[in-house]
């Protein structure tokens, strides 16, 4: 008992070190694709064409001096970024493993429990800087990511009502002879937008729009709880591309072409990002509650009916 203890231990250490590496990597992908699309180069002097870029950032972001507003609500301030690093770390535990880790019977509701928490920490660290640009990027992404959860949770009731099961395992199983993407086509669409809009990232930026809210609810964060607002944002990203793979993708497999899969999704996101500009934020809650509702609600039905044929 006390070595398998040991073991799950150090599974989740290797899996947070694995992530962590994996999210520094990815900030230089994007600087990398950004240079290309933009006709530029991206960061090339520090190591081997640019590889320890993300190294030397974290090194120089976690050596500068904390600061903080006079005025700031201190303890919430200081401790929001770190609330939301461990909540983007928790949902890792998620990936259906198939050796000694964590195996849970209710992965989805434990990803959409969550996903929801982390709505929180933005709030916080918006609130408590004691800043108007900080509070407006707050409110945003507090109103924006509600929206969103729900197209998302809605869309994933189908995948669920597909397999009738909450674990993600059982997703690989039934997408052995065909993958979801095909089966699901529009609403894998609707998921990949939807997470963008979760995951704060462009064309729905709007927490952090750099030419409207001089960078958002994290304006008033400097070194180290920077860096960790900015390790959850990407922590995230990867995850949510990992979680597009399981649901539409084939499943979780322990292969190689399982990690290009990842990678390529995980390329979509730059690739979005250096391609289009920012959605007026009238139009996100439109598309949101107007257009992903209906349609997510639709197909809710359409695979009710389905599965119930079936039967």
């Amino acid at each position: 008992m006390k070595i398998d203890l040991v073991m799950i231990f150090m599974g989740l250490l290797i899996l947070i070190l694995g992530v962590l590496i994996g999210v520094a990597f990815l900030t230089l992908l994007e600087r990398k694709v950004l240079g290309y699309i933009q006709i530029r180069k991206g960061p090339n002097k520090v190591g081997f064409i640019g590889i320890l870029q993300p190294f030397s950032d974290a090194i120089k972001l976690f050596t500068k001096e904390q600061t903080f507003p006079s005025f700031s609500n201190y303890l919430s301030y200081y401790f929001s970024p770190v609330i939301s690093f461990i909540l983007s770390l928790m949902i890792w535990m998620l990936i259906p493993y198939y050796f000694n880790l964590i195996s849970f019977n209710l992965g989805i509701l434990f990803f959409l429990c969550c996903t929801s928490m982390g709505v929180y920490t933005v709030m916080i660290a918006g609130w408590s800087s004691n800043s108007n640009y900080s509070l407006l990027g707050g409110l945003r992404s507090v109103a924006q990511t509600i929206s969103y959860e729900v197209s998302l949770a809605l869309i994933l009731m189908s995948s669920i009502i597909m397999i009738m099961d909450f674990n993600m395992m059982m997703f690989s199983i039934y997408q052995k002879l065909i993958w979801f993407f095909f089966l699901m086509f529009p609403l894998n669409l609707c998921w990949f937008s939807s997470s963008l809009a979760e995951t704060n990232r462009t064309p729905f930026d709007f927490a952090e729009g750099e030419s409207e809210l001089v960078s958002g609810f994290n304006v008033k964060y400097s070194s180290g709880g920077f860096a960790l607002i900015f390790l959850a944002e990407y922590s995230s990203i990867l995850f949510m591309s990992l979680l597009f793979v399981l649901l539409y993708m084939g499943g979780y497999s322990f292969d190689f072409f399982f990690y290009l899969k990842l990678s390529l999704i995980s390329f979509l996101f730059i690739w979005v990002r250096g391609t289009l500009p920012r959605y007026r934020y009238d139009k996100l809650m439109y598309l949101a509650w107007k257009i992903y509702l209906p349609i997510s609600l639709n197909f809710l039905m359409f695979y009710l009916g389905l599965k119930i044929f079936l039967l």
